[in-house]
């Protein structure tokens, strides 16, 4: 602690709370193994309420609960956000950021304390349902991309992976033998998950027939690749899904970049799937995390008796 306060010091200047956020995401790194963008979320939103209150004459550790309060109220009126989860996540940040200042003894207090998180509506997670998973399934063609597609799409579909997950998977991830991923979730914990034939398949085929003309005499670890031989990203396999969808009309407003982990847990559920064993193929570390599909699946298993009792 003695540490921290002595490098805050040293770099007491106009830019001192830059210093300040690097040492508060390298704890946060260190303590709990967040991944780079929730860090980068963590970094962007108290260095956006440092900017505020440096140009009213503060800094991040002389603020008080009156002064985050009226930079929240200023970007609301501003447009910057425009829903409470926009604001829960800024105050969630701040929280987190003051709790570390006050456990590193660089304040007395927490100013965060009596901050007031903005009621939500439960948002229910965007899924497809089964006709509609299969006819997206099969949007992909038989070129060399057409079969990256197809295999990223089916194992997404059969493992729940969040995508982050899915494209920075390493070949030696992966056990077509045992039909099983290793994957390195969320704060860094690990775990095994199962996937089904038909997408070790497609793997297969993509493995056998597409990646390493993919690759044209490039190394790669991660098992989806580009037609440059690099690593797919996040954003480019969202341009596939988007693309897939609109190729079989699937309407965009259905799609987001988690759509097949969606379906993976709403479909298991809704065919008898235990809560638990859901929780432990998506990698949810609380349950509370895993129950909102449940409500998912209740509304639909509304329709199915809706549609086909006698008396729905």
């Amino acid at each position: 602690m003695v540490v921290i306060k002595k490098t805050v010091e040293e770099n007491a200047s106009e830019h001192a709370d830059d210093a300040l956020i690097d040492l508060f995401t390298s704890a946060l790194w260190l303590a709990d193994g967040l991944s780079k963008n929730t860090l980068m979320a963590y970094s962007r939103d108290v260095l956006l309420l440092s900017k505020c209150l440096r140009e009213a004459g503060l800094s991040l550790l002389n603020a008080e609960q009156s002064d985050i309060e009226a930079y929240l109220a200023s970007v609301f009126r501003e447009g910057v956000i425009k829903k409470s989860t926009s604001s829960n996540r800024k105050i969630a940040s701040f929280r987190r950021f003051y709790a570390w200042a006050q456990e590193s003894n660089l304040i007395e207090r927490d100013p965060c304390v009596q901050l007031l998180l903005g009621k939500m509506a439960a948002r229910l997670p965007k899924s497809l349902s089964e006709a509609q998973i299969e006819t997206l399934l099969h949007a992909p063609d038989d070129s060399l991309l057409g079969l990256r597609n197809r295999a990223m799409l089916e194992l997404m579909y059969a493992s729940g992976l969040r995508v982050t997950e899915l494209v920075g998977m390493r070949m030696l991830d992966v056990s077509l033998t045992d039909g099983v991923l290793r994957i390195t979730g969320k704060g860094n914990k690990t775990r095994l998950v199962p996937f089904g034939q038909e997408a070790n398949e497609h793997l297969k085929s993509y493995l056998n027939q597409a990646r390493a003309s993919l690759l044209k005499g490039k190394t790669c670890d991660e098992v989806f690749v580009t037609a440059r031989g690099s690593a797919m990203s996040r954003q480019m396999f969202w341009h596939v899904v988007k693309d897939c969808a609109l190729k079989v009309g699937i309407p965009t407003s259905l799609i987001s970049p988690h759509t097949l982990r969606h379906a993976f847990a709403t479909h298991l559920l809704n065919h008898g799937a235990d809560l638990r064993v859901v929780q432990l193929l998506l990698g949810h570390v609380d349950i509370g995390t895993t129950q909102i599909y449940t409500h998912v699946a209740q509304e639909r298993l509304k329709l199915l008796h809706a549609e086909h009792h006698p008396r729905g």
